[in-house]
């Protein structure tokens, strides 16, 4: 999440934000863009997929669904929402978000449930 919030950084700066997150992380990390644009859809799935229950937990109504673009501003709206500084130390206050998600719901807010993953056997 810290690099998301780098990108995000890079990319109210006027950058696209995948290329400067992958840069200012730890090289001996091996981020890559690709992988942080992987992130950024992973956490924009996970937001659209659990906004019926944010909105019950926090005022969404600011949120642009854009269905062509880069997610930064998808990602943004809703961090702005949950009152989250676009800072990488705002780890703590998003990891309140996800946990208020979870004890709601039962399920994680990011990633592939198990249970609807699909089989890797044919």
């Amino acid at each position: 999440m810290g690099t998301l919030f780098l990108g995000m950084g890079y990319w109210q700066m006027g950058q696209k934000g995948l290329h400067g997150a992958s840069m200012a992380v730890d090289p001996e990390s091996l981020v890559t863009p690709w992988l942080v644009a992987y992130w950024l859809v992973m956490v924009v799935r996970g937001l659209r997929r659990g906004h019926a229950v944010l909105r019950q937990l926090y005022t969404l109504d600011a949120i642009r669904t854009l269905e062509t673009g880069s997610g930064w501003q998808e990602v943004s709206d809703y961090f702005v929402a949950f009152g989250l500084e676009l800072k990488v130390d705002s780890h703590a206050q998003l990891m309140d978000v996800v946990g208020r998600y979870s004890r709601s719901t039962g399920q994680f807010l990011f990633g592939t449930p198990f249970q609807y993953r699909g089989s890797a056997r044919s």
